[in-house]
């Protein structure tokens, strides 16, 4: 699979493969790494599907991507659409890992797709929505990287293969301004109110008829489970044999590329 690095709505990127009958691919990373961390799903993708259409972006402020004055959730997936629609693609299937997640989930209740991969990315909030507003001082403050440092004890990095530790670990840039805007909408908002708009974008997604996985490293709580589908009765849950706590992706990677290959390739989702 040949590639080339871009630029698409003014976000770096790289394109992979041709457009065919297999709708794109649109892949999101998480919050302070980049494209670069898609390299073992892409590897294995090539091989279960060559030349699938791809378009790994790196989030803006991110990577490549220049820097923004903020980090709405709407304005980053404004400016993802921006990206999605320079590159030329039709109705993407969206992909996206822990805050990639999330932007995938609302992109696709605000624009046309055909699928969203949500890996490891919980759209309530549970205890993290307290944890980060009671540590506001701190993320405010030159020690802001404790914070993050404590976050990052609780992905299971220490599971993953060793070059999978190695691209988390380095392939990192976890920058005051981006914590602090990506996680402004919680810091902002209420549990309930978050909840509410993510229920809401589900509910959309459903409304519309868009194959909605929710790829784990480990079983979901029953409580998320059950809130999950009630909003979307048709998800499928993934957990993936490989575990990697909040890195299935990199535990597995051709797991994913498997699940990936398979979505929106039907009617399903067209509008």
């Amino acid at each position: 699979m040949g590639d080339a690095q871009r630029r698409y709505g003014g976000l770096a990127a790289d394109s992979l493969g041709t457009d065919g009958d297999r709708p794109p691919l649109v892949l999101l990373h998480g919050l302070t790494y980049d494209r670069s961390q898609w390299g073992p799903t892409l590897g294995a993708l090539a091989t279960l599907d060559p030349d699938r259409r791809v378009l790994a972006l790196d989030l803006p402020g991110h990577g490549g991507s220049p820097a923004r004055d903020a980090y709405g959730a709407r304005d980053v997936t404004d400016v993802i659409h921006e990206a999605v629609t320079d590159a030329g693609l039709d109705r993407p299937v969206m992909v996206g890992h822990s805050l990639g997640g999330a932007m995938a989930t609302i992109y696709a209740a605000r624009y046309p797709s055909r699928g969203v991969v949500n890996v490891d990315q919980p759209l309530t909030l549970g205890p993290f929505g307290g944890f980060l507003r009671r540590n506001e001082p701190v993320l405010r403050s030159p020690e802001y990287l404790r914070v993050w440092g404590s976050l990052l004890d609780g992905m299971g990095i220490d599971g993953l293969p060793p070059a999978a530790q190695e691209l988390v670990r380095t392939a990192t840039t976890p920058r005051q301004d981006l914590l602090l805007g990506y996680w402004n909408d919680i810091l902002v908002t209420t549990d309930e109110a978050f909840t509410e708009q993510r229920r809401r974008d589900l509910e959309r997604i459903r409304s519309l008829g868009i194959p909605y996985h929710y790829v784990t490293g480990r079983d979901p709580s029953p409580a998320y489970r059950a809130w999950l589908e009630s909003a979307l009765p048709d998800v499928t849950v993934d957990v993936l044999p490989g575990g990697g706590g909040h890195f299935p992706h990199l535990a597995d990677p051709a797991a994913l590329a498997r699940i990936i290959a398979g979505i929106g390739t039907d009617s399903a989702g067209a509008r």
